[in-house]
């Protein structure tokens, strides 16, 4: 949802074992992978197991899920870079992504269209809001 924003047409939402993720086909002339791992630590606490914000359980985890070696060993290099400017030890897990599974239809550009929804306007909108401050430079002109 965060980088459909930054980079609409690479972005597709994903369910992952039930598991809420965002999948990512990383075109590097367009977007680097570097920078999708960057606007994935501005979006959520890291440091946090099972867990982001009131909500807890295994489908709240942080979790990276790689495509080769290379996006794992970059994945690997910026936590070891980073790890030390939080707090806490970051849980990110890092997995292979083995199977791509589609979410459903109501999850689809869930967002847009539930925008003024408790949840959306109270945790989702000023994420959002921080991102397109952080990165204006980098958004298309419709977002």
């Amino acid at each position: 949802m965060f980088v459909e924003s930054v980079v609409p047409e690479i972005t597709r939402q994903a369910d992952v074992l039930g598991i809420r993720t965002q999948v990512i086909d990383v075109f590097p002339k367009v977007i680097s992978f570097e920078t999708i791992l960057e606007v994935f630590w501005q979006t959520h606490d890291p440091t946090t197991l099972n867990r982001q914000g009131a909500d807890y359980g295994t489908q709240y985890r942080s979790v990276i899920y790689y495509h080769d070696d290379n996006q794992k060993a970059i994945a690997e290099e910026v936590i070891a870079a980073i790890n030390p400017s939080f707090d806490n030890k970051i849980v990110t897990e890092l997995s292979p992504l083995d199977v791509f599974y589609p979410a459903e239809a109501y999850h689809q550009d869930y967002y847009n269209q539930n925008s003024f929804a408790g949840y959306c306007s109270a945790v989702i909108t000023p994420k959002i809001n921080k991102l397109r401050k952080m990165y204006s430079d980098r958004l298309k002109d419709n977002v």
